[in-house]
């Protein structure tokens, strides 16, 4: 038996879709949870309109709102042995779950995902789709790069086996974004295995406006820091690249007073990785546009989130 787990907030567009997919999925044996942030649309009506066909589905009001919350609402009440965690803005391959299962059977791992492959949708989020999948986006992050097959630091959404959590805990509630990231670095910590494999297929509906982008990733940005005071071993370069360039942005501010002209060098390589790895999309002008604004909206809001985030301190329990 699997448990399915959903948090959800004003998904009315999006929650139809994820519960029949729920329902007409393999295998037969499996429960949902859709745990509610307090949505102010008609979600939850939906919702109960599902569960007086289908027992199996469950909604919990999660009052604290956030996802940790929810996710740990819905793990405390799973009854089976492998949980799955589901997002309404993502959808998945008829035999996600099927395919979650064998790589469980075949690896031997404790948490496994797949890649974050991306929905086509709107210009600005076929351009997002494009930019998070190359190195000069978002670095060496092996759960953007739909070919990876192995064992990693972390994967998008996860499955888990039910049974880490008594040794892992659960999620971090401080963590308004990167919970699963710092959860799975801790469970990495604990001894636990993270596997990626390309046949578990989801695709991921970006945001859709260039400020909803930039809300994200400094979000991002705010929480990683938290995520690396308590696990030290998860630092990589490229969660301080985006600070740096960030900085360098400001001292050019000042400099541009000062004949220091050699310092704008580094500001036109950046120029010409941003055209390089736009034009090397063979997108439509429109898309190549919006690649090249989306490269900067990414490092510049982590960078500053980031920053902000070193100051940051966890909420005292």
């Amino acid at each position: 038996m699997i448990s399915v787990i959903c948090p959800v907030f004003n998904e009315s567009s999006y929650i139809k879709k994820v519960i029949d997919f729920y329902i007409n999925a393999l295998p037969i044996e499996k429960e949902l949870f859709v745990i509610d942030g307090n949505s102010t649309d008609n979600t939850c009506e939906i919702v109960k309109q599902y569960i007086i066909k289908n027992t199996t589905i469950h909604l919990l009001h999660n009052p604290k709102r956030t996802v940790p919350y929810a996710l740990n609402m819905a793990i405390e009440k799973a009854k089976g042995e492998i949980i799955i965690r589901l997002d309404a803005h993502t959808d998945y391959a008829s035999d996600y779950f099927e395919k979650i299962l064998s790589v469980f059977k075949n690896t031997n791992a404790d948490i496994v995902g797949g890649p974050m492959r991306i929905a086509k949708g709107n210009t600005i989020q076929n351009a997002i789709g494009y930019a998070t999948t190359t190195v000069f986006g978002i670095g060496n992050s092996s759960f953007h790069f739909e070919d990876f097959e192995g064992f990693t630091d972390s994967v998008y959404l996860g499955a888990w086996k039910k049974n880490i959590f008594s040794k892992t805990g659960l999620f971090d509630v401080d963590l308004k974004r990167n919970q699963d990231d710092e959860f799975h670095y801790r469970a990495k910590s604990f001894g636990f295995k993270v596997y990626q494999h390309p046949e578990i297929k989801l695709y991921y509906h970006p945001r859709d406006t260039f400020y909803s982008l930039f809300k994200q990733y400094y979000q991002y940005g705010l929480y990683k820091p938290l995520v690396l005071k308590k696990i030290k071993s998860a630092m990589r370069l490229r969660h301080l690249v985006p600070s740096i360039f960030v900085l360098y942005l400001i001292s050019l501010c000042v400099l541009f007073f000062i004949p220091f002209y050699y310092a704008i060098i580094p500001f036109l390589f950046y120029i010409i990785g941003d055209l390089y790895f736009s034009l090397r999309s063979k997108k439509e002008l429109s898309e190549i546009l919006a690649i090249s604004v989306v490269y900067p909206i990414l490092h510049i809001s982590y960078g500053i989130g980031f920053m902000l985030g070193l100051t940051k301190k966890r909420v005292q329990k």
